[in-house]
């Protein structure tokens, strides 16, 4: 299996058009056109085909967004950066502009017994139960379970969206949200992730891959 590597390393390959959120390298193009988008997905897949690794692509009028992991490391490998610095290069010769990153939600329930309570939730979300997360289909957002005490009734909250950005944009994320009237809870696990509330209580984590 090839070694995983961390956001560190994903850093220092030095990729302007690629962003590692949730473990996985995003970027989206803008090429103007959907003729000139599946151009360049078919650029994609000769560029794949010829690495013999495969990243997920996601044609729409007019951009082409483009995910890349390995699935045998469960993250990103050397594959990955080395089909990005391909894929970018496809780009700049198209005239395609990249916006790297993405903004990919997942939802945690705060739970005294996630075993109970994950298979209804893989049945409601058409998932699987691994461990403690119900993982869904490709473009519908995950959930985990977070280990809490046993809640009274009525409970307080106890969804909280999970919104991973790209770790160069956490932090305006975060001001921008303070800006529109939410309250920073905490920054102790900070740039990992930051908890915050709006105005009625409700908690929300921006989150990165950085010291995870």
């Amino acid at each position: 299996m090839t070694d995983r590597l961390r956001i560190s390393d994903v850093i220092a390959a030095d990729l302007p058009d690629w962003r590692m959120v949730q473990n996985k390298l995003h970027s989206s193009f803008d090429t103007g056109s959907f003729v000139a988008g599946l151009t360049f997905v078919e650029h994609i897949a000769e560029a794949a085909e010829a690495a013999n690794h495969h990243p997920d692509i996601t044609l729409t009028y007019p951009t082409v967004a483009v995910t890349l992991w390995s699935h045998d490391a469960d993250g990103v490998t050397h594959r990955d950066i080395d089909l990005a610095i391909v894929i970018s290069g496809l780009a700049r010769a198209a005239g395609h502009e990249a916006t790297p990153g993405r903004v990919l939600v997942d939802m945690g329930l705060d739970t005294h017994d996630g075993a109970a309570v994950a298979p209804f939730w893989a049945a409601i979300l058409d998932g699987k139960v691994e461990g403690d997360e119900v993982l869904t289909a490709a473009g519908t957002p995950d959930m985990w379970f977070q280990q809490s005490e046993e809640l009274p009734e009525p409970p307080p909250q106890r969804w909280h969206p999970d919104v991973w950005v790209a770790h160069d944009q956490a932090e305006a994320r975060v001001q921008a949200a303070i800006e529109a009237g939410g309250t920073l809870v905490s920054d102790d696990r900070a740039p990992s992730f930051w908890v915050l509330a709006d105005k009625q209580g409700n908690k929300v984590c921006i989150c990165t891959n950085l010291e995870r």
